[in-house]
């Protein structure tokens, strides 16, 4: 369920987005001795700064409170968690119970000289036991309907920040480490711009830029980037590349794309570009059209939608199928799938259209490549046959599976959701670094 009021989204799921007002709540007052400038200034004289901890005057102030609960996730045999035995502190309310003799002292908290970012990003009403803080984020099956609920709204408060705000400064001080060693656009670009607009920095590297030309372990390079870093992003070109990082970094490991594997980000912001377009995930048919086997895009996307009630199409040449080890695993999570070679049969029920290129540096040959290349195409005449409401989505870089004629359809999406994954990766190193 979503409230829009004024053109922003200030209610999802029961959860509030709209920045917290200003008062005070009269309740919390004594009613037989309301505070008054004199009475304040009575009571200051009797209650020195320096008050004993036990003085019946101090229990206007209830102490901070620390999260306890440790966590010790695994996936695939890697130690997700590197938080201390506690999470960071939550602010409790103050307790404005009266002392024992009548006279009442209302403690405020203390006040920075400068903004509050946590409040202007609206973060603070946020706060709750975060479960990812300072994990490793590998996979997409680490997350739970909990953690989406929370990213997600995260991700709202960040997009209404950056509107309102520009930056954030709620991670200055933090460094980002950039691993890139394959080309990127939007993953790079997005992480980057996430981490500055959030007030860090950001080193970056890439393979050609780095020791790796001059035979460095993979294993090598992550053990330095964690020295200088707070938290690292890696895009490696090899499967499980990030598992390996993971095992030798003490700092946590955001998986950028590894190989064929999975690009858990990707996924994140793919549901929700969904939320913000349709509204909902649950009840829809999403179509998967392109390179299915080499997608790591699709292979996330397909795991992660797992987690809602929705129908799953994919499209692609017999040689470009999802993969089979993929499909099992979600038919045991109990999801439908349907396989098709034409896109012709199942675009007319399609709520969610997911184009995907087909990726030339896969193929072993560029004759391997030429047979499959442009086996499906996107134009106004064939949308003609698509829902009046569907969203067309592609993870991009395109090539020519969507005309251009296309990106002026109101159902064109795809540029909406490069923007959006700026969003959910702000959220995604705010929760990971604990802030929210």
């Amino acid at each position: 369920k979503r409230v829009v009021l004024r053109g922003e989204t200030v209610y999802v799921d029961g959860k509030v987005l709209a920045e917290p007002g200003f008062g005070q709540d009269i309740r919390l007052q004594p009613p037989s001795s309301p505070p008054t400038p004199s009475r304040r200034k009575h009571v200051s004289q009797q209650v020195s700064p320096r008050t004993p901890m036990d003085s019946p005057h101090r229990k206007g102030i209830k102490r901070f409170r620390h999260n306890s609960e440790p966590t010790n996730g695994m996936i695939d045999g890697v130690h997700l968690d590197h938080s201390p035995s506690h999470q960071p502190s939550t602010l409790s309310d103050y307790d404005q119970t009266p002392p024992p003799d009548g006279s009442f002292v209302s403690f405020e908290p203390i006040q920075s000289t400068g903004p509050d970012f946590g409040a202007i990003a609206g973060i603070q009403s946020l706060s709750q036991r975060n479960s990812m803080y300072k994990q490793h984020f590998l996979s997409v099956n680490q997350m739970n309907k909990e953690k989406l609920r929370h990213l997600f709204m995260v991700a709202q408060k960040m997009r209404m920040a950056v509107k309102k705000h520009g930056s954030i400064d709620i991670l200055k001080g933090k460094v980002l480490g950039s691993m890139f060693y394959e080309v990127s656009t939007r993953t790079m670009c997005s992480f980057h711009a996430a981490m500055q607009r959030l007030g860090g920095a950001v080193v970056s590297m890439t393979k050609e830029s780095s020791s790796a030309m001059k035979g460095e372990s993979l294993e090598d390079s992550v053990r330095m980037m964690e020295s200088y870093t707070d938290i690292i992003v890696l895009r490696h070109p090899e499967p499980k590349s990030a598992k390996r990082a993971a095992i030798v970094c003490h700092k946590p490991v955001i998986n950028a794309g590894d190989g064929t594997g999975e690009h858990p980000s990707q996924a994140l912001l793919d549901v929700f570009t969904i939320r913000e377009e349709i509204g909902t995930v649950n009840g829809l048919t999403v179509t998967m059209v392109g390179d299915l086997k080499h997608g790591r895009t699709v292979h996330s996307l397909a795991r992660l939608l797992t987690k809602y009630r929705v129908k799953l199409c994919y499209v692609a040449p017999e040689c470009l199928q999802m993969p089979q080890d993929i499909v099992d695993e979600i038919n045991n999570k109990g999801t439908v799938q349907e396989t098709y070679t034409s896109l012709d049969e199942v675009l007319p029920k399609t709520d969610v259209l997911y184009m995907t290129r087909i990726q030339k540096e896969r193929f072993p040959s560029q004759e391997s490549y030429e047979k499959v290349r442009g086996s499906y195409k996107l134009t106004p005449h064939v949308l003609t046959r698509a829902k009046e409401k569907m969203v067309i989505m592609h993870p991009l870089p395109r090539v020519d599976e969507i005309s251009t004629e296309v990106d002026s359809d109101p159902r064109a999406a795809y540029f909406r959701q490069a923007e959006y994954g700026m969003y959910v990766r702000m959220a995604l190193l705010v929760v990971t670094l604990g802030y929210a």
